[in-house]
């Protein structure tokens, strides 16, 4: 009967033990401050890109005027040997993504990467004196400028239509 008893305290001190670890890792957990929001991104200035871009596209480059402070550039392109793709990031006010993408590369190709495999709809926006044709159903929504001179304008995002509205909107394009 000496051997059952040498197993019963086996599997006592393992239940101890992991009760023991059970309460170190809640322990942990509870003081370990937790950062749940995301980072607050860095503001960049795009003029110097712009410009580059501007002078070396066989197209005329967007770039958004007259947006409020509230838009914040966060990243910025310009990859002259990759079809004169021009890349323009912004946290928009309400902490939402939005991009302009251009580029001269097969169209259908680029709408895609530019909107994360969204769809064509049959509906169309007037902003300003241009067309813009609504994407939806990829990873982000976007409004595709189909009628730009030797290239695409595609702006997408994170954001609502709203606010994809309102950056297209803002283009200027030289």
């Amino acid at each position: 009967m000496a051997g059952s008893n040498g197993k019963q305290k086996t599997v006592r001190d393992m239940i101890l033990s992991l009760a023991l670890i059970g309460v170190a890792a809640a322990v942990i957990y509870l003081f370990v401050p937790h950062n749940d929001h995301a980072p607050d991104l860095k503001r960049v200035d795009y003029s110097v890109e712009l410009l580059t871009a501007r002078r070396a596209a066989s197209y005329p480059v967007a770039a958004p005027d007259g947006l409020p402070k509230a838009w914040k550039a966060t990243s910025v392109r310009f990859q002259g040997e990759e079809s004169d793709r021009w890349h323009l990031g912004f946290q928009d006010p309400d902490g939402q993504y939005v991009q302009v993408e251009q580029s001269t590369q097969k169209r259908s190709d680029f709408i895609d990467q530019a909107s994360q495999g969204a769809s064509a709809t049959q509906r169309t926006e007037r902003i300003g004196d241009r067309t813009w044709t609504r994407y939806t159903g990829g990873r982000y929504d976007a409004l595709v400028l189909e009628d730009t001179p030797g290239s695409t304008t595609v702006v997408a995002g994170t954001a609502s239509f709203d606010q994809l509205t309102k950056m297209a909107a803002a283009l200027k394009m030289q």
